[in-house]
């Protein structure tokens, strides 16, 4: 069924999604990057945009991934993937990053999920020792100290489950965090009636979309 309803339509890479993504960040906005696919959003802020990224072991104005031959092995992010920084970035103790994150003083923070519910909770606590980070990490904090919480994630599992549900089947990361969903189909608001759509790839039906998604999908309202 997913392969037929797809077969027409166009959806995005990752490289595809961080860069949709990337288009709704406000200017000047102090933002988080998650690790996975959430880092890759830094490597596409347009030339002439400012947007501060920050990194939660401790830095603020992190750049693009370096090229292969510019890599410096002591400046990682959190999820110890090479990184660059930006002129006027900063670098600082683990506790002040914490401090940043618990004060309230980031605009948005990105993640990617195993499920978001159409009430806002996110699920994406590690599943098992194989993976690259085996711990929760500042995922709780990062949920309930940012001002928005924006997720980004494939809109299925690879066996074609939805990630996108009435209730979410894994354990809680936080309660009613998530404002915006990003996947390779859509993208998605949450809001009072649940997931609200904000864009859809090109040549995918709505009616198609709601067959790989376990939650109503609402259109917006119009004035």
């Amino acid at each position: 069924m997913k392969d037929i309803v797809m077969a027409s339509a166009t959806p995005l890479d990752r490289t595809g999604m961080a860069a949709r993504l990337v288009r709704d960040i406000p200017e000047g906005w102090y933002v988080n990057l998650g690790v996975g696919m959430p880092t890759t959003v830094a490597d596409h802020v347009p030339p002439g945009r400012e947007v501060v990224f920050h990194s939660e072991n401790g830095i603020l104005g992190m750049g693009p991934a370096p090229s292969p031959d510019a890599v410096d092995p002591w400046l990682v992010n959190a999820g110890k993937k090479a990184v660059t920084l930006l002129p006027g970035a900063a670098l600082f103790h683990h506790a002040d990053s914490f401090a940043m994150i618990r004060g309230g003083h980031l605009d948005l923070c990105v993640l990617g999920a195993f499920e978001v519910a159409e009430n806002g909770d996110i699920a994406n606590w590690t599943t098992s020792s194989n993976d690259i980070v085996p711990a929760v990490g500042g995922a709780m904090d990062l949920a309930v100290g940012a001002k928005q919480l924006w997720v980004i994630m494939e809109h299925t599992t690879k066996e074609g489950r939805p990630r996108l549900v009435e209730h979410c089947s894994y354990p809680l990361t936080a309660p009613g965090s998530v404002n915006r969903v990003y996947t390779n189909l859509a993208v998605l608001e949450v809001t009072a009636r649940g997931f609200e759509l904000l864009d859809i790839v090109a040549g995918l039906t709505i009616e198609a979309l709601q067959t790989m998604t376990a939650a109503k999908i609402h259109l917006p309202r119009t004035t």
